[in-house]
């Protein structure tokens, strides 16, 4: 399964990918205020860098500070997040990943409702 960019990432690589996507841009700074058991300012740094090479962020300069953004929009990073959760996890049953979302939360009728009408719908043939 292709992963974003192709490019595996680590724990603490998702922890700061996960902290771009929530802020929309970050400096060192916004990162080392959001990430948990505080890194060293050089740690982020690199970090950032190496996601750069990466292909998961892109910056420009912003005085003496680096700017940091994420290269692809956040609903295509999830997509592609999901999909090899999908197929990792769930052995590419919707059922089985319907089923892991739907158990653990709590659903309003609404909710079931346009569920139960996407499922007609693609019953149907037709897309959202």
């Amino acid at each position: 399964m292709e992963e974003f960019h192709g490019a595996k990432l680590s724990r603490r690589e998702r922890q700061l990918m996960d902290i771009v996507y929530q802020r929309g841009q970050v400096s060192v700074a916004d990162v080392l205020e959001d990430l948990p058991d505080e890194p060293s300012y050089s740690t982020v740094r690199a970090l950032l860098r190496i996601l750069e090479e990466k292909g998961h962020l892109t910056h420009e300069k912003d005085g003496k500070r680096y700017i940091y953004r994420p290269t692809e929009p956040r609903q295509q990073a999830g997509l592609l997040a999901l999909k090899q959760i999908f197929h990792t996890f769930f052995d590419k049953s919707i059922e089985k990943t319907v089923m892991t979302l739907i158990s653990d939360v709590d659903i309003s009728d609404e909710e079931l409702d346009r569920l139960s009408q996407l499922i007609e719908n693609a019953k149907k043939g037709d897309t959202l």
